[in-house]
């Protein structure tokens, strides 16, 4: 099977870039075919509608949820990728729905998408509200969960741009957890049957992202949802949609987010647990914080009269502004990279920094700069 090109074919052209709202997404939710049952399953703090998309009518039931996190919209592109898939007359997709009940929640925080915001309206992480469930959100989630009581969770989401594999000094484009049920991170049989289905993805990955999945930290936090669902007995499946090279906008990704959703249904969702799951699975390097956007070597500056070469870094900030997502560049860190590596690397030469007459970066400052003067840097991009 050609992952790659099915995540091509179906991919849902109405969606691009990163700023992926409720008014985005609702002309397309109402243009799915009768496969899908569309419901509104309550309201955000501000009074947004949350949907619940409900597709096919299998023994095996899966609850996915999306944009949990406002600002965190691949994996929102990637599930109406898949919906395109399910509602084609593919033969696998007539499997799926015949096999299986999937209920999707696209947007869990439509409040937060709007203002492009990690917390909802009421400035709360709802992936820290899973025990308590202090939001409406969360317990609208919460309503879901026992209503349904799927057999299997799937909890999307998007990761920054500073995460890369260990050992391999690549971006970590997709990562993986199968979360914990308790401080001990033990594994149990509820762990190793989202272990399966996350080897499979995996191999599928592979194909296409050598060396560029990982595998997400499992510290144990029952007020995260994942583990939250996990310690109910329920196995569930973090999702992070990471960086891809010069794919800022995730336009790329979101197809490794498609192949993900479609090869976890590859062999059985039954109890096959043999030895070597849980091997692979800690075969997946694991996400590892060492990346910038921007590095800067062999800058020379002057500090106190004193002339140096240093490394330096800049990261972007994604800032809405009129309706449009900008990405500012700003210094991030100063010496001390040497475990670190850039997206965009830069060799300046020992080339004299200069930036609104100083002669050394400043922390947080915009990454707008010459180097002797003649090289210009606007939003951390060598101009030529």
């Amino acid at each position: 099977m050609d992952y790659l090109q099915l995540a091509t074919q179906y991919l849902e052209p109405k969606l691009k870039g990163k700023y992926i709202h409720l008014d985005t997404i609702l002309p397309i939710l109402k243009s799915l075919n009768s496969d899908f049952e569309i419901t509104e399953i309550g309201k955000s703090v501000q009074g947004r509608v949350i949907h619940q998309v409900k597709i096919g009518n299998g023994t095996t039931k899966i609850l996915m949820w999306s944009q949990m996190h406002g600002n965190e919209s691949t994996t929102t592109k990637g599930l109406f990728d898949f919906f395109n898939f399910l509602q084609s007359d593919n033969e696998i997709a007539k499997r799926i729905k015949s096999g299986y009940t999937l209920i999707c929640i696209p947007m869990l925080n439509p409040d937060g998408a709007f203002l492009y915001t990690r917390e909802n309206a009421d400035k709360v992480d709802l992936n820290r509200d899973a025990f308590n469930t202090t939001q409406p959100e969360m317990q609208i989630l919460h309503s879901v969960y026992k209503n349904f009581l799927p057999d299997y969770c799937y909890n999307l989401h998007d990761q920054r741009t500073i995460f890369g594999t260990e050992d391999f000094n690549l971006p970590a484009t997709v990562s993986f957890l199968s979360p914990a049920y308790n401080e001990d991170r033990e594994y149990n049989e509820v762990r190793l049957k989202a272990i399966h289905i996350i080897n499979n993805m995996n191999n599928a990955l592979q194909l296409y992202i050598p060396n560029q999945v990982g595998r997400f930290d499992d510290g144990y936090n029952v007020n995260c949802t994942g583990d939250y669902f996990t310690t109910q007995n329920t196995p569930t499946i973090l999702f992070e949609a990471g960086h891809y090279k010069d794919d800022y906008n995730r336009d790329i990704v979101r197809k490794f987010i498609f192949i993900s959703l479609l090869s976890s249904f590859n062999g059985s969702y039954e109890n096959v647990i043999v030895d070597k799951e849980l091997n692979n699975y800690l075969k997946i390097p694991q996400n590892n914080k060492c990346f910038y956007d921007f590095i800067y070597k062999n800058v020379k500056i002057i500090d106190n009269n004193v002339e140096k070469i240093i490394n330096f870094a800049a990261q972007y900030t994604e800032v809405v502004q009129n309706d449009q997502l900008k990405f500012v560049a700003t210094i991030a860190k100063i010496d001390d990279l040497q475990n670190f590596k850039g997206h965009l690397e830069y060799d300046c030469e020992e080339g004299l920094f200069s930036s609104n007459g100083i002669h050394f970066p400043v922390l947080e400052e915009k990454a707008d700069f010459f180097i002797n003067n003649l090289t210009e840097f606007n939003n951390g991009v060598k101009i030529i």
